[in-house]
């Protein structure tokens, strides 16, 4: 039998042996061992596959007869090697519950290495990992492990369509006016589930509704009974002898022969897989079409000029660009309102048009603080002046193709916001390369709450509720503004020199939620997500204190309240499982993260519709002054250890033995990218203006 408990697998670094390997990722692959009638005992993957990221950690119980695989892969998709290995062979490698490392032998070539810790399983009591570890162990803090955020794609729908945004890095045309469209200069729509492929402002147009196969589909259906349009395409096996293109997906028709079909009738090709998804518009040409559609809706409307915009806009016009224009004008009324509120009134202002730009050559780039897929945030020291910062760098192209041009200006907009208030960070500039886009941050030396809980396992009650009221005064200030905050959790709060916290990290916010106002977009940390959001539900400022309470109780207890071992388990933990409370919790505390997972939005602890009274009013807060905390007039309970200005020891070794180069851009690819999207992301804050 197998010893009850589970690994916890961290996954460090790739070598290929004789093989350079070129951005390398790992497959797991969780098998169990199933008895088949008449074919003995074989490996079933029950579960779907992961893809963490290096530097992150993924968890295996130890059932009988589990086997994980692992495989090697370079991007795009190409598998390089693999290992299979027992759970519990990997558990043998750790001593008393210590954590190891250790190289794994991939086959044909290669090798992963990993760092390993077994745990016990909980007892009825609720303890957690950390504390099972013998007395004279210190807590490694992996109770608790770092988790990239997730955000799904915008969808933007259109007849049945499900079209998301992409930039095409190869030559492709568009299927709805077969022009070409490649490069960040010409953003592209693909459908999710049919893989038709147009430009943006194409995708609005398209007349054929998305099918698994559109030959019955409503909107052919349509086109046939008013205009007599069924004409089916006459398709035929063909060899092509010269580079021809899908007009379905845009893409290349691939392979030596019998790459794709082309149409008897009107010429036209596809892919195999596409040949489904192909409506019955044989020798129609679909862009002429729309626009004699378009002309016909637009004077039925200027008949009846009792229709209201919305009406006019639900018969095909675009409110984008109208959007755009919003955008930017709410850019400058909010510019205008930071100017005021962080410039002292009896100081002279000079207009914003006359301000500083600050620009890459002017730092001296030290550290790596952190890195994601967005790119990496580093110590840099601004020249001449030893005044020391924490700079994000953003890649244009990853900006581009993710579609968060919008999220970006966000970021900045509500971190210029934050200037003003003493528990958020404090933006100094942004400013921009042909490549990157910058933002450059007040420095906090003293490291994020996951570095310091990694330290000790968990923390002290009256230091898990100094750091909670701070939480709360800034997470109040930003839904005060109408922002959602949609990322808290341990790695996005600061510390600064004093031990004071900073909420750091912008990059998820939505602006405008004020009264019914709702966003949909799924995003967040897995462990941090609210059951409302995982419903696909419409949601506000709830999801923040859902999230909070996710973090008190890991603050309180060195273990997330929600457990899986995947995604899909975790999720399903969070829809419906309640939380332990071990009797070491204090009762205040217990009773208040009860009330914050609440899994009814409107009534969790924190909303102002909640029946549970004031968050500020729980007994879990009752020695907190309010006023004193907000003046910082409350002496912190922990202060970081800090050797100097520059001091990067609070900060995880793995992100600072990082090289400070930024990955060089594709110079072709460069040149298609439409730099004007980028044109309002230039700030710099008053103190930095008049600073020496």
């Amino acid at each position: 039998m197998s010893k009850p408990g589970f690994i916890r697998v961290k996954l460090l670094q790739a070598d290929g042996g004789p093989k350079a390997l070129t951005d390398p990722f790992l497959c797991v692959n969780i098998k169990e061992a199933v008895e088949i009638p008449g074919r003995g005992t074989q490996l079933v993957q029950k579960k779907r596959t992961l893809y963490p990221e290096w530097n992150t950690c993924f968890d295996a119980h130890l059932h009988e007869g589990r086997v994980i695989q692992m495989v090697m892969m370079e991007r795009p998709n190409n598998s390089v090697s693999d290992v299979s290995i027992g759970a519990k062979m990997l558990s043998d490698k750790c001593i008393d519950g210590r954590s190891t490392t250790c190289w794994l032998k991939l086959n044909p070539v290669g090798r992963v290495e990993v760092q390993l810790q077994y745990f016990k399983e909980e007892d009825n009591r609720g303890g957690s990992a950390a504390s099972q570890l013998p007395p004279n162990e210190k807590a490694t803090g992996m109770g608790i492990i770092r988790r990239g955020a997730m955000k799904q794609q915008k969808v933007h729908e259109v007849k049945g369509h499900q079209f998301i945004a992409k930039f095409f890095r190869q030559p492709s045309f568009c299927s709805f006016c077969t022009e070409f469209m490649w490069g960040l200069n010409r953003q592209g729509y693909q459908c999710k589930v049919c893989q038709c492929a147009v430009h943006k402002k194409c995708h609005n147009k398209i007349l054929a509704k998305c099918p698994g196969s559109s030959l019955e589909s409503e909107e052919t259906m349509i086109l046939k009974e008013r205009f007599n349009l069924n004409v089916p395409h006459r398709f035929k096996v063909n060899n092509y002898m010269t580079p021809t293109f899908c007009d379905h997906c845009g893409t290349m028709l691939f392979g030596l022969f019998k790459q794709g079909v082309k149409c008897e009738t009107c010429g036209i090709n596809c892919h195999h897989r596409c040949q489904k998804h192909m409506p019955n518009l044989c020798g129609i040409n679909q862009k002429i079409l729309a626009e004699e559609l378009a002309n016909i809706r637009k004077a039925s409307v200027g008949s009846r000029p009792w229709l209201d915009k919305s009406s006019a806009s639900a018969m095909g016009e675009s409110q984008e660009e109208d959007e755009e224009v919003k955008s930017e004008s709410d850019y400058e009324k909010i510019y205008e309102d930071i100017w005021q509120l962080t410039t002292d009134v009896a100081t002279p202002v000079p207009p914003p048009a006359v301000r500083r730009k600050f620009t890459p050559e002017e730092f001296n780039f030290l550290r790596v603080l952190g890195k994601g897929s967005f790119g990496k945030v580093m110590l840099a020291e601004l020249k001449g002046q030893k005044k020391f910062f924490a700079i994000k760098v953003l890649k244009k192209d990853v900006v581009l193709e993710d579609d968060d041009v919008e999220c970006t200006m966000i970021e900045r907009r509500v971190l210029a916001l934050g200037c003003g208030h003493p528990f958020l960070t404090h933006l100094h500039s942004t400013f921009q390369s042909k490549s990157h886009l910058y933002f450059v941050m007040e420095y906090l030396n003293g490291g994020d709450l996951m570095f310091h809980i990694q330290l000790t396992g968990k923390f002290t009650v009256p230091r898990a509720q100094f750091y909670a009221a701070e939480i709360v005064c800034g997470l109040q200030c930003l839904h005060s503004r109408g922002i959602i905050y949609r990322d808290l959790k341990l790695d996005n709060v600061m510390l600064d020199k004093d031990g004071h916290i900073k909420i750091a990290d912008f990059g998820m916010c939505k602006e405008n939620i004020f009264g019914d106002n709702r966003a949909t977009t799924f995003c967040g940390t897995p462990d941090y997500i609210a059951p409302e959001i995982l419903k696909g539900s419409r949601y506000n400022a709830s999801v923040d204190w859902w999230s909070f309470g996710v973090l008190l109780y890991e603050m309180l207890m060195g273990q997330s309240p929600f457990h899986g071992d995947d995604e899909e388990e975790l999720f399903r933990s969070i829809m419906h499982d309640k939380p332990r409370y071990p009797p070491s919790l204090p009762g205040e505390a217990a009773d208040m993260l009860r009330l914050l997972f609440e899994r009814d939005p409107a009534n969790r602890l924190g909303m102002p519709s909640s029946t549970h009274g004031l968050l500020r009013s729980q007994p879990f807060f009752r020695n907190i002054d309010w006023d004193k905390l907000e003046a910082r007039e409350i002496q912190p309970p922990f202060k970081p250890k800090i050797k100097g200005d520059a001091d990067t020891s609070n900060f995880d070794s793995d992100f600072t033995a990082e090289s400070v180069k930024l990955t060089p851009p594709d110079k072709e690819l460069l040149k298609t990218m439409n730099q004007q999207v980028f044109k309002r992301f230039t700030f710099t804050s008053a103190e930095a203006m008049f600073a020496a």
